[in-house]
């Protein structure tokens, strides 16, 4: 773990960032005393629900044509 004063952490801030995501915890310091911690962030994921998903695909009407056609239709329409 690395220490630095905030005058510093004001002042090296990105490399300080680059540490903290590479697995390196950083305290900041204010007048001797940890006010601040950077520590490298965990994305959060929230887990699929499949079944309420199946649901919801299952409830949709099928399209009556393509997705490659009905993108084709919208570029040819904004065109002059």
């Amino acid at each position: 773990m690395q220490t630095v004063n905030l005058v510093e952490a004001k002042a090296h801030l990105s490399r300080l960032v680059d540490l903290a995501k590479d697995g390196e915890s950083v305290c900041i310091l204010r007048r001797g005393k940890v006010v601040a911690q950077l520590v490298k962030a965990e994305p959060v994921r929230k887990p699929i629900a499949v079944s309420a998903l199946r649901l919801l695909t299952n409830a949709m009407t099928p399209q009556k044509e393509s997705a490659a056609e009905t993108v084709r239709a919208m570029r040819d329409e904004a065109r002059y």
